[in-house]
């Protein structure tokens, strides 16, 4: 089961990495915007596949963070630091899974004013708007397994 989660996980990495959502940001690329792309990501993901009985969403929550953390230590802070920005993290990640469980049931101004909230934008917030409505229409209508394979949402 390891496996799948290395291509759950890789896949949103993947996605998260999307050069197109990158050219809606000023210049300010940071591994702060990524993460919380990884995060919307990775929030939709459990979103749609929240009654997948094939999936362990724990599990899935604890490697998928056991990661982050494991890229924290390589890009080499430290005990403490990674301590105080996991919390941050995953304080941040409940805040957006929170969101995204509500995504359609909010507003077009609200949604805009979720990425407003979380990136600092020079162009307007449509593509991500599109960009989200459609990966979480694929989701939808595909199962995990073509999601694994098919990273190209």
């Amino acid at each position: 089961m390891t496996e799948v989660y290395i291509r759950i996980y890789n896949t949103l990495v993947h996605l998260s990495r999307n050069e197109k959502l990158y050219s809606n940001f000023t210049k300010s690329d940071t591994f702060s915007d990524r993460l919380i792309l990884l995060f919307i990501h990775f929030a939709f993901f459990l979103k749609i596949f929240k009654n997948d009985k094939n999936l362990n969403h724990q599990k899935i929550y604890d490697f998928f963070f056991r990661q982050i953390e494991l890229n924290l230590r390589e890009i080499g802070y430290g005990d403490q630091t990674i301590n105080k920005r996991m919390k941050e993290y995953i304080h941040s990640f409940h805040y957006i899974l929170k969101i995204i469980s509500n995504w359609s049931n909010q507003s077009k101004d609200e949604k805009k004013t979720f990425f407003l909230n979380y990136f600092n934008l020079d162009k307007n917030t449509d593509y991500f708007l599109t960009y989200f409505s459609d990966f979480e229409q694929n989701l939808k209508k595909n199962n995990l397994n073509y999601f694994l394979k098919s990273v190209d949402i």
